[in-house]
């Protein structure tokens, strides 16, 4: 390894040069490269820090990576990555594990609440000059089924059962004494376990396994009244479904920080059909992150850089850390 590595930062535009890599300063050489620049930048490299965490440029610029040794993503989610160059390549693939859990379970919670409390009709009331009296949910008591158990799903259920909602998963294995789920239902098992939550939570990776998996049957699986709300992928849902189960009824509404296509046209169903919310993917993203993901980038470079194991790094052939 070079005296001073080379580290290419994939940015978005909005990562001003030098912004929160001062620890780095002196010690790598920093290459800032926009999605057209990517492959350039790629040359004789080190590592590739990809702060552009939505980013589809990785595959046209791979050629390019001859010399990458760790890729680390600042982001949960890796799926954009692991394209199967990268997958098949002695890459190490870092995520930013640690920076998004207990937003997302605040989001979560929050779009939980204006849902049973019906806040979007009484945002539009106000709005029309409207006193309309009307009864709203409590949440205590309801049940939540939370389907991916790693470390997103479980701030999930720690805060919605803080609120006295009565909390269940859905992972890879079946077991009866998780400490915030209680028990986790297998994938077999998913459509027995989605008829009984008035509150289904998606919160997966987006794998080979999971794409998709909210689909026709699994809307049709749904109690009566249920609501849906996905903080995972928007590929995770197969939206013409989800639009078909919405406007039947069986699905009472919907909160959706991600969608299935991203971003949302201006013309898509989505936006108009009542008891949905809808955000722009930013349920994770709170005052402060961006200089979060900076932070845990930096620090697991001085690891990278000492030859010790590095923070959160992921199984190619699974899509995620393990034990997540």
């Amino acid at each position: 390894m070079p005296s001073q590595p080379v580290v290419v930062v994939l940015h978005d535009g909005r990562l001003p040069p030098g912004a929160g890599l001062a620890p780095l300063r002196g010690r790598a050489e920093i290459r800032y490269a926009d999605e057209t620049e990517l492959a350039r930048a790629l040359r004789d490299a080190d590592v590739l820090f990809a702060y552009h965490f939505l980013s589809g440029a990785v595959p046209g610029a791979w050629h390019a990576a001859g010399s990458v040794r760790w890729l680390h993503v600042a982001a949960a989610g890796v799926d954009p990555f692991l394209t199967p160059a990268v997958r098949d390549s002695d890459v190490t693939v870092t995520n930013s594990r640690g920076v998004f859990e207990e937003p997302i379970a605040e989001y979560v919670l929050g779009q939980v609440l204006a849902l049973a409390k019906d806040l979007p009709r009484s945002v539009r009331l106000q709005q029309e000059h409207r006193w309309e009296h009307r009864e709203s949910e409590r949440i205590a008591g309801s049940s939540a089924l939370v389907v991916g158990t790693g470390p997103i799903g479980r701030a999930i259920a720690r805060l919605l059962r803080a609120g006295g909602i009565r909390v269940r998963g859905a992972g890879r294995r079946a077991r009866t004494d998780d400490p915030d789920f209680g028990t986790v239902c297998a994938p077999t098992d998913l459509p027995a376990e989605l008829a009984r939550a008035d509150w289904v939570v998606a919160a997966a990776p987006l794998t080979d396994t999971t794409r998709g998996m909210f689909d026709a049957d699994a809307f049709a699986a749904m109690r009566p009244g249920a609501r849906f709300v996905n903080v995972g992928r928007g590929e995770l849902v197969r939206t013409d479904h989800l639009v078909e189960a919405l406007r039947r009824g069986s699905l009472a509404g919907a909160a959706l920080d991600v969608v299935d296509p991203e971003p949302l046209p201006a013309g898509h169903p989505l936006w108009d059909l009542p008891g949905v919310l809808i955000t722009p993917h930013h349920s994770g993203d709170v005052v402060g992150w961006r200089e979060e993901l900076v932070r845990l980038f930096a620090e697991n470079f001085d690891l990278w850089r000492q030859g010790l194991p590095l923070r959160n790094v992921v199984d190619k052939s699974l899509g995620y850390v393990p034990g997540s």
